[in-house]
């Protein structure tokens, strides 16, 4: 607020409170004129006899002026004297409409529908806050001098007349009247806790209007850091938004009546782009308040929701209230709630991650929705290369494969920055990988394994056709994007942007193996799930477990790799027990979940013809991994044997390929135990370490048992 601004409101306030300033002039007299000893000490802290007989003959719901009549002379003193204040406030009120200088006092009471007793109660409360010799004279009024707030008694006693007809001002005094469902002046808690009669309930103004008058807005210690008042800015919402959107968002800002815009989905810095547009359409400023933090903090919805509503109207703004769903029971938020921003005059913007839907609750104004979806493949990657501005990297890989929300992408370029600087480059497209997958969700890790991939395609060992099957897994998640989105084969051709594999083989054939160069190829995270641990003796446990890994499976840009999937996915059997009937609803809801998961899933087994022609008709490929022959042995072991460690020249790869048939993890075991015996050993690998550690394995295997002999 500039200096004219603030001069002419300032002097307006005091104008006004010179109004109440007779007031308490004329009460103070009165006060005197009832006889009181001023030169009492201990006046208050103890009844008089002659106070008891007084207080027996004062009439009922009387106060003590009521017993004191002024002269003539004296209530024609103080009623010029009223007059004068009132034209004082008057001529500033002409002043200010003259030089176009809103006043905020009477801002305040038009907004809250403030009539005249309204808005002197509030004066009267809100003299302390400015002047500290209305403590003193309040606790004078009150007969008790630690009394500095005025109470409902005094605030009636200064503006009603006397007699008992004042009680009808009483319902001004309720939560529900505009003073305090506005929380414009609130009730002060006792100090001993108790619950006093309401005419003897203090009262006080909140800080927030205050400082508001004052000319700098502070919000609600209840909103505190998570309310935010600022000018609109739309200058990102041009490309951080679909051009329908902005149009949408143009057209009903300036309807008429206003709605109720209200924001749903995952993308909650879109939605706060598209507040901030909205605001700049109507020209006002924008205030944000994260309604579910200030829930969190234990703040009932209702008095959250009032808060921030109020705030707004002090500020004339476009009120934002994200994080709506703390404001939700059952998918609806409560009628009370439905009516207190039906009731807001301006456009208002609610915005949450859930869709809702109204109910029990009349209305003439129109709710119109938008959806925030985590941005699809073509607007990704409008979004990173924004955001990064640097148009040498590509980022087409990076918008297929991660699935992230505009904050997320900002977030990933920051951290891409970060790691950039701490190694002293510039940002590289691994940096942003990396940033990428640390901002995908990461509360998967709490129910499955996270694997660093080692391995890539030189290190695997199969057959052509199931190489050529693992390359058209990775070709088809990296064309996901422009096959379902840019060509627009997902409308009707897939029923989502999945990609299931069934890795079916022996144990040790290189599934796991497989699933890591899939990963590393495409640069994601892989998170293991045991199925053994998922499925539950319990009904309906299995289904949650399952649930819950796929919920979160959905936004973590990871590879799910299902291990030990026979645990689960058997071959379904016809109907004999309950047993059965259980065990097939659980398949039958896996294989539904399946088909709603956009994500990358692996299944794994080791019993591929426990598996029906229902789950397999519905995976995207299956590779057969088959144990190894000879020459596919031999390659492992070449293949396997790190070249850093020291071997004898005279170790026999075809022999050991050639007499053990062993798959590749019983080769890689062979290989580790081989180089620690080597360790203590003489420090290199000989022949008969990998005999001796072929032989462990085979026992391991219960092929050899005792000290059978090799040879």
């Amino acid at each position: 607020m500039n200096s004219t601004k603030s001069d002419l409101n300032l002097r307006h306030i005091q104008a006004e409170l010179a109004r109440i300033d007779v007031l308490l002039r004329r009460a103070v007299r009165r006060w005197q004129a009832a006889g009181q000893d001023q030169s009492d000490a201990f006046r208050g802290l103890y009844v008089s006899d002659q106070e008891a007989n007084a207080l027996l003959e004062r009439p009922f719901a009387g106060s003590w002026g009521d017993t004191v009549t002024l002269s003539a002379e004296e209530e024609r003193s103080f009623a010029d004297e009223l007059a004068r204040a009132s034209q004082r406030a008057r001529s500033l009120i002409e002043e200010a409409e003259q030089r176009n200088v809103p006043l905020r006092l009477l801002h305040l009471a038009h907004v809250f529908g403030l009539d005249r007793f309204d808005l002197d109660a509030f004066l009267i409360c809100l003299a302390p806050s400015l002047d500290l010799r209305y403590e003193k004279l309040y606790g004078y009024l009150q007969d008790d001098v630690t009394q500095k707030l005025p109470t409902v008694n005094l605030v009636l006693s200064l503006l009603s007349p006397p007699g008992s007809d004042r009680l009808a001002l009483l319902p001004r005094f309720a939560p529900e009247a505009p003073l305090f469902r506005n929380h414009l002046v609130e009730p002060v808690s006792p100090r001993d806790s108790s619950h006093p009669p309401l005419l003897r309930r203090s009262l006080r103004v909140d800080d927030t209007v205050v400082l508001w008058l004052m000319g700098t807005y502070r919000p609600h210690a209840a909103l505190g850091s998570s309310a935010r008042l600022s000018l609109p800015s739309d200058k990102e919402a041009a490309w951080m938004l679909p051009t329908e959107v902005s149009a949408a968002l143009k057209r009903v800002a300036s309807s008429s009546p206003m709605p109720v815009l209200v924001f749903h989905g995952p993308d909650r810095t879109a939605q706060m782009a598209a507040a901030h547009f909205a605001a700049k359409a109507r020209g006002r400023v924008i205030l944000t308040v994260d309604i579910g933090e200030v829930v969190a903090k234990g703040i009932p919805p209702l008095d959250a929701v009032r808060l921030a509503l109020r705030d707004a109207r002090l500020n004339g703004a476009i009120p934002f209230l994200y994080g709506w769903d703390a404001c939700l029971t059952d998918g609806s938020p409560a009628p009370e709630l439905l009516r207190e921003v039906l009731s807001y005059p301006e456009l208002i913007i609610v915005g949450g991650r859930s869709s809702w839907r109204p109910g029990d609750v009349e209305r003439d104004r129109n709710l119109i929705w938008f959806e925030f979806p985590v941005p699809g493949y073509v607007q990704r990657a409008t979004i990173w290369r924004r955001y990064l501005g640097d148009d040498r990297i590509d980022v087409s890989a990076l918008a297929g494969q991660f699935a992230l929300t505009t904050g997320q992408i900002r977030d990933a370029v920051a951290a891409a920055r970060d790691i950039a600087a701490q190694r002293g480059t510039e940002v590289q497209e691994s940096d942003l990988f990396e940033a990428a997958r640390v901002h995908s969700n990461p509360l998967l890790s709490g129910m499955a394994r996270k694997i660093s991939p080692r391995y890539t395609w030189d290190d695997l060992v199969l057959p052509d056709d199931q190489m050529s099957l693992l390359r058209e897994i990775v070709n088809m998640v990296r064309g996901r994007p422009i096959v379902l989105e840019k060509w627009e084969v997902g409308k009707k051709l897939a029923s989502s942007a999945g990609v299931t594999a069934l890795f079916a083989g022996p144990s040790g054939t290189g599934k796991t193996m497989a699933a890591e160069v899939i990963a590393n190829e495409l640069k994601l995270d892989l998170y293991k799930i045991d199925l053994s641990t998922v499925v539950s003796k319990y009904v309906g446990e299995t289904e949650k477990n399952l649930e819950r890994i796929f919920t979160e499976a959905q936004t973590s840009n990871a590879i799910l790799f299902f291990d030990e999937a026979d645990a689960l996915f058997g071959k379904r059997s016809e109907v004999r027990d309950s047993h059965d009937r259980y065990a097939n609803i659980e398949i039958s809801y896996l294989l539904q979940r399946m088909e709603m998961y956009d994500g990358v899933a692996i299944l794994a087994t080791n019993l591929r013809a426990n598996l029906d022609e229902a789950f397999t008709r519905r995976l995207h490929f299956v590779v057969d991994f088959p144990f190894p022959d000879e020459e596919g042995r031999l390659r492992i072991w070449r293949t396997l044997f790190p070249p850093k460690v020291p071997r004898d020249e005279e170790i026999d790869l075809e022999m050991l390929a050639r007499r053990f048939k062993l798959s590749g993890g019983n080769i890689r075991n062979v290989l580790v135990n081989a180089a620690y015996l080597a360790a203590s050993d003489g420090g290199r690998v000989t022949m008969d370490h990998l005999l001796h550690s072929v032989r462990r394995e085979l026992q391991k295997m219960g092929r050899l048992t005792g000290k059978e002999g090799l040879a």
